[in-house]
């Protein structure tokens, strides 16, 4: 049983999920293997992600390999409700998502894909895992293992290992190299400013763009922030960052003095309060507020609702104008939820073919691997990424130098010196 917003939707979904699955062939090539090798036979997989083409293909990839699957939203802004009639009507999946639903909803649909019993947990942001271990402690002798796809979910993962809450392996897919470099850098860095741009109608050149954060996402914005011919302006905590982004000749500000005179300010940090009242009180009328740093905590929203004395919702979509008290006016995109994902289509597809091929191998070697692995987060083996790297450039018709045995010879051997 599902809970989606139209089924008769499903057609323009299908054929909306067949124009991404053509940017994707590494996905493609693994979900041929999974057909011939049935790897998950017999599965039973929850899912909390973004409700999107892409996830389309990866749940299909998993169906190829034998899964049952059943699939929340892990954030009810970015949910096309096409995709999920379509995934329902054509593919036999259960999939409980409705763009826009509310937060006891979200939870609601969270309980419902977990009444399924899964042995497998495939999450975005950590609100399944912390869900199974807060109010479905009855369900966690179910499951064997899971993943976790973002910066945000393996924070709070690390922390219930540390405090020793986390009951079963969780791999940080998120982590690997290909995941970092496609998704996060390439990835946030385009769909971030088309998000703003498709929400503003705006000019980034000439503009002063302040980015909070200069992990993968925020180099990758900031490059392409520089591109399009913006000033950027970065704030950071750590110490090596900032002087990474000095290097590559970025300002570098804390947030109290970057304030005053940013127009576009981008949060992609992980943490909470990143843009706060202090913040929020300087800044110059019109100034444009975004995240992308995956929950609605980075901007402190309560905060701009009690500077503002009026606010207009919906002046342009996914846009909402605060009126402070001096007249200034400063305009907040997607609720302060994920910009690139709320008012634009997320990652190009070509991006989550990489990140979904890492998930899909992740989830085949967790099949026979979960016996062995201990209650705690776990990296994803080095094989799987350099094979998903491989798949890629083949697609790509780009071929590599292979070492002579001369040459791996010298690299694994202390004898050999000048």
């Amino acid at each position: 049983m599902s809970d989606v917003s139209d089924v008769s939707l499903a057609y323009q979904g299908g054929k909306r999920i067949e124009w991404a699955d053509r940017s994707m062939p590494v996905l493609g090539q693994i979900r041929e293997r999974f057909a011939a090798e049935r790897p998950l036979e017999g599965w039973r997989v929850a899912a909390c992600m973004h409700v999107t083409t892409e996830t389309a293909c990866l749940i299909r990839t998993l169906q190829a390999g034998g899964a049952s699957v059943a699939l929340a939203a892990s954030n009810p802004l970015s949910t096309q409700d096409d995709v999920a009639a379509a995934l329902v009507q054509d593919d036999g999946a259960e999939v409980f998502a409705r763009a826009g639903i509310d937060r006891e909803g979200y939870y609601a649909h969270i309980h419902q894909v977990l009444e399924t019993g899964p042995d497998l947990v495939l999450d975005d942001g950590c609100d399944l895992v912390n869900t199974l271990h807060s109010d479905r402690t009855d369900l966690l002798g179910t499951v064997k293992a899971g993943c976790e796809q973002t910066t945000t979910g393996v924070i709070r993962l690390h922390q219930m290992a540390r405090e020793g809450a986390l009951r079963f392996p969780v791999v940080a897919v998120n982590d690997t190299d290909t995941k970092h470099m496609f998704d996060n850098r390439y990835g946030t860095g385009q769909s971030t400013l088309d998000g703003i741009i498709r929400a503003t109608n705006t000019l980034l050149a000439g503009k002063t763009i302040v980015i909070a954060g200069f992990g993968y996402c925020g180099r990758g914005l900031a490059e392409r922030a520089r591109g399009l011919g913006a000033r950027v302006v970065i704030t950071e905590i750590d110490p090596v960052k900032a002087l990474d982004a000095a290097l590559q000749g970025f300002s570098v500000q804390p947030m109290a003095q970057a304030a005053p005179d940013g127009d576009v300010f981008i949060t992609v940090t992980g943490n909470r309060d990143v843009v706060n009242a202090e913040h929020l009180a300087s800044m110059k009328d019109g100034a444009i507020l975004a995240n992308s740093g995956h929950f609605d905590v980075e901007v402190d929203v309560r905060a701009l609702e009690e500077l503002a004395v009026e606010v207009h919702h919906g002046v342009r979509p996914q846009a909402d104008e605060y009126v402070l008290a001096d007249g200034r006016r400063l305009v907040l995109l997607a609720e302060g939820r994920l910009v690139n994902l709320a008012a634009a289509e997320g990652h190009p597809a070509a991006v989550m073919d990489m990140s979904f091929a890492d998930q899909a191998l992740t989830c085949a070697w967790l099949a026979t691997a979960h016996e062995k692995l201990a209650p705690a987060v776990h990296e994803v083996p080095q094989e799987i990424d350099t094979e998903v790297a491989r798949l890629k450039l083949a697609s790509m018709s780009i071929s590599i130098d292979l070492l002579t045995p001369e040459q791996e010879e010298y690299l694994h051997s202390w004898r050999m010196g000048s």
